[in-house]
């Protein structure tokens, strides 16, 4: 039986991270869900007023033998901006941080060495503020939230926000994606 291994990352928008992993090879699951607070089971009108300190969150679950943590973090670190606190594009609040919620002492060595790499790149302008630190608690989102791309692909938010960071992995992460099912 395959090993897997869980990732819960923070970059904006739920639906956006969703969408984009869903597409890479080696990835199980991926939930939309709540993270990083100190409120136990929000909902997402909790979530959105920015005092419970979640933030939007995925979690993957992936088979390591196909895709690495490390390549997890690279797409991650491709379709959101890490400079920005509090922030990504229009999505402004807490719940909207750029956050990696490591599972082990393995993924929090990865994380610090991949931001590291990127920082001396140096690929932004500004530094990151990517916050790291151990998962807690994570609460999944409501039902209404899962697979929101796949369901809603011509919503407003879906094709201006989401669509364009899904086209973008397509083309740089070509040689990871699953192929499409008949």
């Amino acid at each position: 039986m395959a090993k897997h291994e869980t990732a819960t990352l923070a970059g904006g928008c739920f639906w956006c991270l969703e969408a984009a992993f869903q597409q890479l090879k080696g990835v199980e699951q991926v939930q939309s869900g709540y993270a990083g607070g100190h409120v136990p089971n929000p909902s997402y009108e909790n979530v959105c007023t920015g005092t419970t300190g979640h933030a939007e969150v995925v979690q993957i679950t992936f088979d390591p033998a196909v895709v690495s943590f490390d390549e997890l973090l690279h797409v991650f670190f491709t379709i959101h901006d890490p400079t920005t606190l509090n922030r990504q594009g229009g999505d402004v609040g807490t719940q909207y941080r750029s956050a990696i919620f490591y599972h082990s002492p393995e993924q929090q060595a990865t994380a610090q060495r991949v931001m590291a790499d990127l920082q001396a790149e140096p690929v932004w302008d500004d530094p990151i503020v990517t916050e790291l630190r151990p998962l807690e608690a994570f609460y999944p989102a409501e039902e209404y939230h899962r697979d929101y791309f796949r369901r809603n692909p011509n919503q407003g938010y879906c094709r201006a926000v989401i669509a364009p960071k899904v086209a973008k992995v397509r083309k740089l992460y070509l040689d990871k994606l699953k192929q499409p099912t008949a």
